[in-house]
């Protein structure tokens, strides 16, 4: 009896299905606590081909949640333990661990050869950047977020609307589950359900994931779901953009505080601050592009929101990030 026999025996997989799987290639974005339990049934299932993007390293206050790593790998980078511990799991599978950040500069070469997405990052910046570049390459994209007791998962691009056709705005606060905290079994199942719809998507079951929304709340303990078929896609899109796309024409903006960075992200870089721009205190010349730059691209939205109230010119955010990680460029 092979490994995968109780899943072969389904009508929905058999052996047709088990060699889509074996042929796959999926992009997990974030090995935490979506990407662990995510990663561990994709893997278990027979994925071919995984590619891991995550610079962070284990910490012990993830592990609650972080379910694929011992308190022996504390300080290791996610990427490569997660690769060392599901290469135990399933010898079939090959894995790749990326280090680095994904960025505006590398997501499409990221991209390349890809079947499915997975968005498994506790950042709404490289959400909407994987969320473009999946649309413009007409690649399935499977996106989860969870906050305390609460989340939602979704299937986007390719014959779905983007993940703005939903999600148009940020949220008013940059809360995430550093710092407003998250319970281990509520990112447990949404990644769980992102490895199941990743498996439609490959399978080609009906009705497609892609289209689909849940909503879980594990506190009373409901699930809501509906379709988003038709949303349509927002006429103008505040698109994130790398520091490296900076030219000395830009109506540079630097929103960190000195005490966040002594050196702004570009030298002919401003600072100002989110209630200057909401006070109409400035206003670029209209043959400019305005670019916005903070830590997590939250108060770079904020500012493009207000400043296009009254200037009707090109906007991009960046979001820098921690300095810490965009260092990090190993790939095994």
């Amino acid at each position: 009896m092979t490994r995968y026999a109780r899943q072969e025996v389904l009508p929905e997989i058999g052996p047709e299905g088990q060699a889509r799987l074996a042929q796959a290639h999926m992009l997990v974005v974030g090995a935490g606590g979506l990407g662990c339990p995510a990663l561990q049934y994709l893997v278990g299932a027979g994925a071919g081909r995984i590619t891991i993007v995550d610079p962070d390293t284990v910490s012990r206050s993830n592990l609650h949640r972080q379910i694929l790593f011992t308190e022996k790998q504390l300080g290791a980078l996610k990427a490569r333990a997660t690769v060392q511990v599901l290469t135990q799991l399933n010898s079939d599978c090959e894995l790749q661990a990326v280090t680095h950040p994904l960025t505006p500069d590398n997501v499409d070469e990221l991209l390349q050869g890809v079947d499915v997405v997975l968005d498994c990052a506790d950042s709404f910046a490289v959400s909407y950047i994987l969320s473009d570049a999946a649309l413009a390459a007409e690649i399935p994209l499977i996106s989860a977020s969870a906050l305390g007791v609460t989340g939602y998962v979704g299937g986007f691009c390719a014959t779905a609307p983007s993940l703005r056709a939903v999600f148009p705005d940020l949220p008013a606060n940059a809360a995430n589950c550093a710092t407003a905290g998250v319970m281990g079994p509520v990112v447990g199942t949404l990644g769980a359900i992102q490895a199941q719809m990743a498996m439609n998507v490959v399978l080609q079951l009906d009705p497609s994931p892609l289209g689909q929304m849940m909503q879980l709340d594990l506190q009373n303990f409901r699930a809501t779901s509906f379709r988003f078929d038709s949303a349509p896609e927002p006429q103008t899109a505040l698109r994130f953009v790398s520091p490296k796309d900076v030219i000395q024409s830009d109506f540079a903006i630097e929103l960190r505080s000195e005490a966040e960075t002594q050196t702004p992200f570009a030298p002919h870089a401003q600072r100002f601050t989110v209630a200057q721009f909401k006070a109409e205190q400035m206003t670029p010349d209209n043959t400019q592009r305005a670019v916005f730059t903070c830590k997590s691209g939250l108060r770079a939205w904020q500012a493009a929101r207000h400043l296009q109230t009254y200037w009707p010119g090109e906007i991009a955010l960046i979001a820098m990030g921690d300095t810490n990680t965009t260092q990090k460029k190993d790939v095994i």
